[in-house]
């Protein structure tokens, strides 16, 4: 079996948070630098009854009844799905995961299950059965509780309400918090939830034997309260570097105010915070795609030295297979999962309308070696274009993804219009149109913009001259 290093970076916004009243959970999904993805939309009743996950062996009795959803699979499934993320029929979003770690102390006492429950199948074996977020966290807590889980991760769940986010702590336990309204979360492969009120099942899910367990092996290190991060999470070095400067990050962009007393390598960032500003969905895009631009941590700006380029580990990377963000309680109820193939600082968000019943071939392509007709890979050859001459070529890309961030709001404002007057009956017809079509308009943007690139790259060969035009 070979496991997926997966360390992506996620963001939660609640809808008194957001510009527009929507709900926004979003994620950069970071493995390997060549390693494609898919993105299909599942039938209702397309989930068989059974369910053996090729990561773990876990075998698993599903409903009688699976729903429509989106999802974006592995090339191959030769080592398990991991569909990632999708938004079902009924408008509930899933996320899973965010890769995190539980310390040693706790694993004493409730290792990891090798045969459990891991990321590869969580989507799959959740998403398709439940009609709320709360459903879902509920449903992904009882089969960790039951069959356990191999690995310690966080997953984001939201509907047209609200956002939850979860994380499992060693074998089987696990806690999930509402985010309220008025707030926003980011979250960088390190356990975030903090206190757990108990009391208050509104905001607070959790294992039902989660406070006997830290009790009976005294695993809490605080004199009160149940601090969920502090008891079953890590405070090492490596997360100094690696996690807690994303997170900083992400409060620097929303709370500069609030976080100006933050440093980088702080091991005590709120999990909760409150934005100076009501944030937009290319807000969540664009801390998505962020790199610590603007301070003298970013890999390719020019204020830092080579040591401080190079310290901590940016949100957007090579690594990055996808990034998406899946925008929920929006008018109409036309919920989209927006979706960027490839590294998203490089790629464009495609706005995918929830409904949906298909999507372009491009789409649903993707395997190794690499093939020029399937989405994942045109944007991966403009990017790795741009990256052979980066200063020359990134303003040539950045003014493509402007004119695509540009059509894409004209489209989707226009798309919720229409969507006011339409019959229901023609409503999944129209949004798989209008999808397909800006998806294909997007590649072929990003097709030329490849050619343009080899044009003038043609000129920087080793084998070159200032010759006289006049010979």
């Amino acid at each position: 079996m070979i496991k997926k290093l997966s360390a992506c970076t996620s963001i939660l916004i609640g809808k008194a948070a957001s510009i527009d009243g929507t709900i926004m959970i979003g994620r950069n999904e970071d493995a390997k630098a060549a390693w494609p993805k898919r993105f299909v939309v599942h039938p209702r009743g397309s989930v068989g009854r059974r369910f053996t996950s090729k990561d773990t062996g876990l075998v698993l009795d599903l409903p009688k009844d699976s729903f429509k959803y989106t999802a974006t699979p592995e090339w191959t499934d030769r080592y398990g799905l991991f569909e990632e993320a999708g938004i079902n029929e009924y408008h509930v979003a899933m996320s899973a995961t965010e890769s995190a770690y539980t310390n040693e102390r706790v694993l004493g006492f409730d290792p990891l299950v090798e045969n459990g429950l891991n990321e590869e199948a969580m989507v799959t074996v959740v998403l398709p059965f439940v009609k709320s977020a709360k459903e879902g966290v509920k449903r992904l807590g009882n089969l960790i509780a039951k069959y356990g889980t191999g690995e310690t991760n966080g997953v984001l769940f939201a509907d047209d309400d609200e956002a939850w986010y979860f994380e499992s702590g060693a074998g089987h336990y696990w806690v999930a918090q509402r985010i309220p309204d008025d707030a926003y979360a980011v979250v960088g492969n390190q356990l975030a939830i903090e206190e757990i009120d108990f009391d208050n099942q509104a905001n607070f899910l959790y294992h039902p034997q989660i406070r006997e367990f830290v009790a009976d092996h005294h695993l809490n290190p605080a004199a009160s309260g149940f601090n969920f991060r502090q008891i079953f999470g890590t405070q090492t070095r490596s997360d100094a570097i690696y996690s807690t400067p994303r997170v900083w990050y992400g409060h620097q962009m929303f709370s500069p105010k609030a976080a100006a007393l933050e440093t980088p390598e702080s091991q005590a960032l709120p999990f909760i915070m409150k934005p100076e500003r009501k944030l937009s969905i290319f807000d969540a895009q664009d801390y998505l795609a962020s790199h610590y631009q603007g301070t003298p941590y970013d890999p390719i700006g020019a204020l830092g030295t080579e040591e401080e380029k190079h310290r901590y580990r940016p949100i957007s990377l090579a690594k990055t297979q996808e990034s998406h963000v899946l925008q929920m309680n929006r008018p109409e109820g036309n919920d989209i999962h927006w979706l960027a193939m490839g590294v998203a600082n490089q790629s464009t968000f495609v706005p995918f309308f929830a409904d949906i019943t298909e999507v372009p071939a491009a789409y649903k392509r993707g395997k190794l070696p690499a093939q020029l007709n399937a989405a994942y890979w045109i944007f991966k050859h403009a990017s790795v274009l741009v990256d052979s001459h980066l200063h020359d070529f990134l303003p040539l890309l950045r003014d493509v993804q402007k004119e695509q961030r540009i059509k894409a709001t004209e489209m989707v404002e226009k798309t919720d219009q229409a969507l006011a007057l339409l019959d229901p009956s023609k409503r999944a017809a129209y949004l798989t149109r209008q999808s397909t079509n800006f998806a294909i308009d997007v590649l072929n943007a990003y097709k030329q913009l490849s050619l343009d690139l080899i044009v003038k790259m043609t000129d920087y060969s080793a084998l070159n001259f200032n010759t006289d035009e006049n010979l």
